[in-house]
């Protein structure tokens, strides 16, 4: 790992600027709710993409060589694990029968509580690392664990239903049956009562804390200094919304994805062990540099693709892939949602 960088304040300004400008840019241009399309999805995954690497020129340019092969190979491991993320995107949209109109308001404010909430995740990691060495062990053992779940292909499937966020929501409000447009919150008798689409955020936030598990050991394995890792990790999380809209409807295709994600995370466990064994026991002990991690990174994911390509899976329907035809703004949530039973459309009270 690289030692503390002196990152001027300036940096720090520079990245909250881009970070600030472009939700605002976002969610300006996404104020009127519609069905995001292969090829604007697209366009903004160029745009997200192009300034992360564009945030790496920087820091190549202003830290150095190292600082900069750090953090663009913490942002692109990932952007490789946020590849489970979309899927569970997938299965929630599809669970509470959220209009493909709403579904981008939800990931914005999603995305936004997952910028925070990793904030929170990778100090508190990298305040433990930099105390107690021991600790990669630890968290090498978490990524062999998640090794075995994919390689094994029994991983837990996310069910909305057990959400902790979503049964605290409700305990907190109460959640209507109904849509009502984009609001998060409307009026019934005279009191404040949730809608739907905030328990799709909560529940989208739920499943942005597990997969925290894995992501926040193995982006310390990368880099233990705060500015690499939380400006890594936030650009990749940014563009997810444009790639969920851009791969959608193509997520099965990549059915090798979840094994090179698994050679990827064994990879990074044996990268902690080796870390730790070096601080610990013998600096005689090597270390992983970071161009071979990234360079490993980038050989598995496009083996995974190409293999993905060349032998396609059995087809069969993705997860929320269908268009739906119910008046978005009346709908309500889908059979077995915690929400209340399905049934039949209806306008929303004046």
């Amino acid at each position: 790992m690289a030692d503390v960088l002196e990152v001027p304040l300036w940096l720090w300004g520079a990245f909250a600027a881009t970070v600030v400008g472009s939700l605002a840019v976002d969610l300006l241009a996404h104020r009127t709710a519609h069905v995001i399309g292969f090829k604007e999805a697209a366009a903004w995954s160029c745009l997200w993409v192009g300034l992360a690497l564009a945030f790496a020129g920087v820091v190549f340019l202003v830290l150095g060589t190292k600082a900069g092969t750090e953090y663009t190979t913490a942002w692109l491991l990932e952007k490789s694990l946020s590849v489970d993320n979309l899927f569970v995107f997938a299965v929630i949209f599809a669970y509470f029968k959220v209009p493909r109109a709403y579904q981008h308001r939800v990931l914005f404010f999603g995305v936004m509580g997952a910028l925070i909430f990793r904030g929170i995740f990778l100090s508190l990691g990298v305040a433990v690392v930099s105390r107690f060495t021991a600790v990669l062990f630890a968290f090498a053992a978490v990524l062999f664990y998640s090794t075995y779940k994919l390689l094994k292909g029994d991983e837990e499937t996310f069910d909305p239903d057990k959400s902790f966020a979503l049964r605290l929501l409700r305990k907190i409000v109460p959640v209507r049956d109904e849509y009502a447009g984009m609001k998060f919150f409307v009026k019934e008798a005279g009191k404040r009562v949730a809608t739907p689409l905030l328990a799709v955020v909560a529940a989208i936030e739920g499943a942005d804390l597990i997969f925290a598990v894995d992501s926040v050991p193995a982006v310390l394995a990368v880099s233990d200094d705060a500015f690499i890792v939380y400006t890594s990790n936030a650009f990749a999380i940014l563009g997810l919304r444009a790639l969920y809209f851009m791969l959608a409807g193509l997520l099965d295709r990549f059915h090798y994805l979840n094994k090179g994600l698994a050679i990827i995370l064994s990879f990074i466990g044996v990268k902690l062990i080796l870390q730790a064994s070096h601080k610990m026991i013998s600096s005689s002990i090597p270390e992983i540099p970071s161009p071979i991690s990234l360079a490993v990174i980038v050989i598995v994911l496009a083996a995974s693709v190409a293999l993905s390509l060349l032998r396609p899976a059995p087809a069969h329907p993705a997860p929320g892939g269908e268009d739906e035809q119910e008046d978005p703004a009346t709908m309500r949530p889908g059979p077995g949602s915690p929400l209340g039973a399905e049934r039949e459309p209806r306008d929303d009270p004046p």
